[in-house]
């Protein structure tokens, strides 16, 4: 006998979120979804955030939250430099006008986001009121964007969110070559200076893996951000002297 379809708490404004234990698990229709409905306020993405919950969804759904298990995740010390993203990277950093920048052009960045292109995927999960709740969240210190900037033309970047020291990726954009990864690489940079243990990436990707990401059981993680999150919060701006450590000689990939 099949079992039975798992039941979908659907959240008015005033409802907390349930533990991540009641997300959906695997074998069901969609694995690490928690709940539906509620709010994108601040309050509401910082109480998320902090219990590993994040909100996905697409145009015409509900708010959906989610908690997956599994979780993928990138720790800054194992960040995988391949010798061409070095190249890359030590090229940029001495060539005049290339800088990077953090939460000069947010909006931008969170816009270009939501119509960046990727394979395979119809539409965009940061719709209207995605990007409307993360520029609420920026207003009050806790959303940030990582930009490439190229004789003072942004070419690529990434937004976050961060609580204390639990630093959340949630996605990136390039309009030429190499263009995110060369903010990520900042991203991981600024962590190592900052001393950011991990930045979750929420779910697995070939692209994420082949960087140094690797899944982590929810319980961990849960455990990372229980700590991580009562941490002061991190000083979101970069030097170039955080590419020192990130560059520093080591056997090539």
């Amino acid at each position: 006998m099949p079992s039975a379809r798992p039941t979908l708490p659907w959240l008015e404004t005033s409802d907390p979120l349930p533990p991540p234990s009641q997300a959906w698990g695997v074998g069901s229709a969609a694995p690490g979804l928690l709940a539906a409905g509620g709010d994108l306020s601040v309050p509401r993405l910082l109480q998320a955030y902090s219990q590993g919950c994040f909100p996905w969804f697409s145009a015409g759904q509900p708010i959906l939250w989610w908690s997956t298990d599994p979780r993928m995740v990138l720790q800054p010390a194992q960040f995988r430099l391949h010798r061409s993203l070095r190249k890359t990277l030590q090229k940029f950093k001495q060539q005049p006008g290339c800088e990077i920048r953090f939460d000069s052009a947010f909006e931008r960045v969170i816009t270009h986001c939501a119509g960046a292109y990727r394979p395979g995927q119809e539409g965009t999960w940061i719709v209207d009121a995605m990007i409307e709740a993360y520029l609420d969240l920026h207003r009050a210190g806790h959303a940030h964007s990582v930009e490439t900037w190229v004789d003072g033309e942004l070419v690529g970047g990434l937004y976050a969110v961060s609580i204390g020291a639990a630093v959340y990726g949630e996605s990136m954009f390039a309009l030429r070559s190499d263009a995110s990864k060369i903010a990520l690489a900042a991203l991981v940079a600024w962590s190592l200076a900052q001393q950011v243990p991990l930045i979750d990436c929420q779910q697995n990707t070939p692209h994420l893996a082949s960087m140094g990401a690797a899944e982590m059981p929810r319980s961990a993680f849960l455990s990372h951000l229980q700590h991580h999150c009562g941490l002061p919060e991190r000083d979101w701006q970069f030097h170039p002297v955080y590419w020192k450590q990130l560059l520093k000689p080591s056997s090539p990939t």
